[in-house]
Parts: C-alpha cells; sequence; structure tokens
C-alpha cells in the first residue's frame, strides 16, 4: 500500500464555490460543531469523552465513537436532547444513542430494516441489526422502564419512509444512507428524511466518505464511498429547498492517528480497530463525514462559524 500522506488527497480537491467552507484558520475544537469529517482532536474532546463516558463506550479512536459522540453532541448544542422532545432514527442497528437520548427525556422512534427483508443478513450476522426495542435497552445508560416508556421501534425501509413518520425534532443516523443501493437512492434518502422534521428541526447524519479520489468511488451495491462532489451535490440541493446546512470542514486534522488506514487482515479478513478513523475500502482511503441540517422554517439558534471568502 502507498504511504498514507499519498492517498489522502481530500484537503487539495477541488471545491465549488458556492458551498460554504469552514475557514482554514479555524480551531480543529471549533464550536459550534460543523458538518465534517472524523478528526482524532474532536474525538478526544471532553465534550466527546463526557458523552462516550454516558454511552459506556470505550475509549478508543474508533470512527463509530466520533459518530455516536458527534451527533448526541450535535443535538445538544441545539437544546434537542430534553424532555419531550422527539428524535426519529434510521437504520438503527444496535446503537445506545436511543437509550442515551430517552435517559435525558426524549421520545425516540428507531427504525431499522424489518426482520423479513433479506438484506438483514449481515447485519444480523454481525449484531448491527435491531428488530424491536428490546435490542435498544442498555440498562447501564438508561433504567429499562424508562426506555422502554420512551423509545418506540417501527420497521422501515430508507428508501420508502412511511408517509406518518412526521413532526419530528430531530432525525438522524450513522452510516447508514451508503447502504441504500447507490450514491443517487443516499442523496435522495436525505432530501426524503427531511419531511420528518418540524421546521426549524434538525437532521445529524453521517456516511462514508472518500479520502482519495475526486472521481473515481463505489456508486452502486451494497456500501457506496460519497465523493466530495457528491456531498456537495447533496448540499446544494438541500439549500435548494430552503434549509440550513452547517458549513463544510474536511480538513484532516494533525494529530498522527488522523494519517493511519486501518486495513483488513488477510488471516482474519477483519479491521485492527485501535485505530480506525481512515480505512481502507476496496481501494479507497475513506472516512466518515457528518452532514447537520435545519429544516426550512426555523432557526438553528447558533452563532455563523467563520467561513472561507
Amino acid at each position: 500500500m502507498l504511504p498514507a500522506t499519498s492517498v489522502l488527497r481530500v484537503e487539495s480537491f477541488r471545491r465549488a464555490t458556492d458551498i460554504n467552507y469552514i475557514d482554514a484558520s479555524t480551531p480543529f475544537e471549533n464550536r459550534p460543531l460543523c458538518s465534517e469529517v472524523v478528526r482524532a482532536e474532536r474525538l478526544i474532546s471532553p465534550e466527546f469523552e463526557s458523552i462516550l463516558s454516558d454511552l459506556g463506550q470505550p475509549k478508543t479512536m474508533h470512527r463509530k465513537n466520533w459518530e455516536l459522540a458527534f451527533v448526541a453532541s450535535a443535538l445538544l448544542e441545539r437544546g434537542l436532547l430534553t424532555s419531550g422532545k422527539r428524535g426519529l432514527a434510521f437504520a438503527v442497528g444496535q446503537e445506545r444513542l436511543p437509550s442515551l437520548f430517552a435517559e435525558r427525556g426524549c421520545e425516540i422512534v428507531a427504525t431499522d430494516l424489518s426482520a423479513e427483508d433479506e438484506r438483514n443478513t449481515r447485519w444480523k450476522a454481525s449484531n448491527q441489526w435491531s428488530g424491536a426495542v428490546d435490542d435498544l435497552i442498555y440498562v447501564d445508560v438508561c433504567e429499562p422502564t424508562k426506555a422502554l416508556d420512551k423509545i418506540a421501534f417501527e420497521p422501515v425501509d430508507m428508501n420508502h419512509i412511511p408517509h406518518d413518520l412526521r413532526g419530528f425534532d430531530f432525525t438522524w443516523s450513522t452510516c447508514s444512507f451508503e447502504h441504500c443501493g447507490s450514491i443517487e437512492l443516499g442523496k435522495q434518502f436525505i432530501l426524503n428524511q427531511m419531511a420528518c422534521l418540524k421546521p426549524g428541526g434538525v437532521a445529524v447524519h453521517t456516511t462514508e466518505f472518500n479520502l482519495s479520489s475526486e472521481n473515481e468511488t463505489i456508486t452502486d451495491g451494497p456500501t457506496v464511498i460519497f465523493r466530495l462532489k457528491d456531498i456537495e451535490d447533496i448540499i446544494r440541493s438541500l439549500q435548494n429547498e430552503g434549509h440550513h446546512v452547517a458549513p463544510l470542514d474536511v480538513r484532516l486534522g494533525i494529530q498522527a492517528e488522523n494519517f493511519h488506514i486501518d486495513k483488513k487482515t488477510i488471516t482474519s479478513r477483519q479491521y485492527n480497530g485501535k485505530k480506525h478513523l481512515r480505512l481502507w475500502i476496496k481501494g479507497y482511503a475513506t472516512t466518515s463525514i457528518a452532514l447537520i441540517i435545519t429544516k426550512a422554517g426555523g432557526s438553528c439558534g447558533l452563532p455563523t462559524p467563520k467561513t472561507e471568502e
């Protein structure tokens, strides 16, 4: 494999002038959170470490930890993790976030593919699928009776969101919409799920992001990898509908962990996982990227970060 620095090319990619990018001089731990890629600097921040402690997550340099903490932190910043707020999770798997949000007093509808859907096979095998509320209750995060009272489960295909899922204060998913079947279906999901929110509601979604190519990628199949231009297309489409997207930040950071690319071994076919902020997927260096979207008709209630001129 080529050295990490020779394949992590994202900072040199072309950037559309109609998309807001965070200013290059902004500290990597800036607040409020922006739409951004995984960085070690964020993962080791006191705010993220506190959330991971509340979730009972081990303290490791893993992008899934970053995703869980990012979603919770973005919602906390916007005052949405309080009693009476309603949240909707897509492709929730067996995440701990529903229990955490229930503990904070939120009412959560968690969704995943139905038990009859054959696409479940690989997710069931790796314990990344849920079919009932019981799969989402973590007693070290939320008292079971409270969790049962606050969390509901519904089977939902992300490509066919039911029309009765409306009026939520927030929606989220962690590395899920790259599994919709294609780049275009993933883009459509993001646009479609905005209908589930109240005006001014907030969506926080993470997905696979290509760090090594601005042109070549995996565009169809069970897992796709979004390029920078795909993310820009999503942002542009959202903005055309009047929604607000937090400025984009694709800087890699400076911590050494940001430049390590995890890869599967020939013998185990599994990633190492100890340093897993970047990974190698079918010839591409990838990571997770998060989008924070506020629905038209309301305010994100946050100061505007400094962006590139």
